[in-house]
C-alpha cells in the first residue's frame, strides 16, 4: 500500500493545524507557507476533511480553520481513511461479501487472511497515533 501525496498532505495539514489553532482559526495560507503545500491543493484537501468532520472553517478577516474534535480524539488513521478511503493492501479486502465485485476467489483465497493481517496491523498504527501525540512529539524535539 503506496500513500498519495493526499494523504500525507492531508495528515501534515492537520499537524499543522493542531499546533497552531490554540489561538483561533488559522488561515489556509499559513499552513500552506509553513508546509510549503500548494494552498490551492491545500484547499481542496481541507474541504474533504470539513465534509468529514474533522475541522471546522470560519470565514472572514480572522477566518480560517480549526478541529472540529481535539486533537487528542482525532488519529492518523483517521484523517488517512478520508483522503485515501478504506485501508486496504489488496482489493479484495475492500469488499466483506460473499459476492466480492474485485475477486472471485475472495470466500475460498488461500491468502486473503495474509492481507487481512496487514491491513489490520497498518490500521492499528495508525489509529493509535493521535495529532496530540504528534504535536508532543515535535514539542519534546525543539
Amino acid at each position: 500500500m503506496k500513500l498519495s501525496t493526499k494523504g500525507r498532505y492531508g495528515v501534515t495539514a492537520m499537524y499543522d493545524l493542531a499546533m497552531h489553532c490554540q489561538h483561533g482559526p488559522v488561515p489556509l495560507k499559513s499552513i500552506a507557507q509553513r508546509q510549503e503545500i500548494s494552498e490551492h491543493y491545500l484547499e481542496k484537501l481541507m474541504g474533504q476533511l470539513r465534509s468529514a468532520g474533522l475541522v471546522k472553517s470560519t470565514r472572514g478577516s480572522q477566518g480560517g480553520y480549526i478541529l472540529a474534535r481535539s486533537a487528542n480524539q482525532i488519529t492518523v488513521g483517521d484523517i488517512i481513511r478520508v483522503m485515501e478511503g478504506p485501508i486496504a493492501p489488496v482489493n479484495c479486502l475492500l469488499s466483506e461479501q460473499v459476492n466480492n465485485s474485485y475477486c472471485d476467489k475472495a470466500c475460498s483465497c488461500i491468502t486473503r487472511g495474509i492481507w487481512e493481517k496487514v491491513a489490520n496491523s497498518i490500521s492499528t498504527v495508525l489509529d493509535s497515533i493521535t495529532l496530540e501525540d504528534l504535536c508532543k512529539e515535535e514539542l519534546g524535539n525543539e
